[in-house]
């Protein structure tokens, strides 16, 4: 099992390439920073973990600009979304922003996606909410297209466009891996028709997130993909419970880093060194 780490990139906490520089040193495998575009101020859709949103929402760097700061800082830790708000983005821009990553950085990108949850978000960006998940899935095909063909064409229902030049490619083949994130009913759909990998965050109970794990790789089996890439986000602290994830088919497991560790350098240190020594032992 890899181990990554990921927070939200603002303007008042550590700086991407030093917390990217940092984790290479600690021996990470990986990277993340999540995106919010904006926040409408009108607050009617309720944060999914309750309460009142967490200030750190208000203030992210642009994901692929945070991106390139940490990719510039070191030499190998990949560097990724979590998640990209892809049904936010224009493909066309978004396809050539990650290739512009992952050639720029030696082939470390990871494309983690998403639909969101944040519904005046998605609609001050023209997106019908209850569109997202075709939307996603179009938006992600379309960049495909654009990854692997020399002249690019794609036809749907929200994207479409025929024979265009997108260049650079990515340095990756056939292109980075997309991970698709969330934890919905449907997920594993989504994963299995578009998808590179699993990027959910693990919500407990243990048992029931594990079980999903296994359905995932057995209907993988199924659909002769053969094993799915799993990455969680918040592993457990139990390593014997850590131990049942991998062994159900997670192969990548992301600590958060809450803000209040990641207000600077120091305290980002701190609890990098104390997961990097958890992980020594678990290993």
């Amino acid at each position: 099992m890899d181990f990554g780490v990921s927070y939200f990139p603002t303007d008042d906490a550590v700086e991407p390439g030093q917390l990217a520089r940092m984790a290479e040193e600690r021996g990470f495998e990986s990277v993340f920073v999540t995106e919010h575009t904006h926040i409408p101020l009108s607050r009617d859709t309720a944060y999914p973990a309750g309460g009142e949103l967490p200030r750190e929402y208000f203030r992210i760097y642009d994901p692929f600009v945070a991106l390139m700061s940490m990719a510039a800082a070191t030499e190998r830790i990949k560097v990724g979304t979590a998640i990209c708000l892809l049904v936010e983005r224009d493909p066309i821009t978004t396809a050539k922003e990650v290739a512009s990553v992952d050639r720029l950085s030696g082939g470390r990108m990871l494309f983690g996606v998403g639909a969101g949850w944040n519904l005046e978000e998605m609609r001050n960006h023209g997106t019908d909410p209850e569109q997202r998940f075709s939307i996603l899935r179009e938006r992600v095909e379309a960049c495909k297209a654009m990854w692997t063909q020399e002249e690019a064409s794609y036809r749907g229902r929200h994207v479409d466009f025929d024979r265009i030049a997108s260049f650079p490619k990515p340095l990756q083949e056939p292109h980075p891996p997309v991970l698709i994130g969330g934890n919905g009913p449907t997920v594993h759909k989504r994963v299995l028709a578009y998808g590179d990998g699993w990027f959910p965050n693990r919500i407990p109970p243990d048992d029931a997130m594990i079980a999903r794990v296994e359905e995932l790789q057995r209907l993988g089996e199924e659909a002769s993909r053969g094993t799915i890439p799993v990455t969680i986000q918040i592993p457990p602290r139990d390593p014997d419970v850590l131990r049942r994830y991998e062994e159900a088919g997670v192969t990548r497991a992301v600590h958060m880093l809450r803000p209040g560790d990641a207000a600077d350098a120091g305290s980002a240190e701190r609890k990098l060194d104390e997961w990097a020594e958890r992980i020594q032992a678990y290993r």
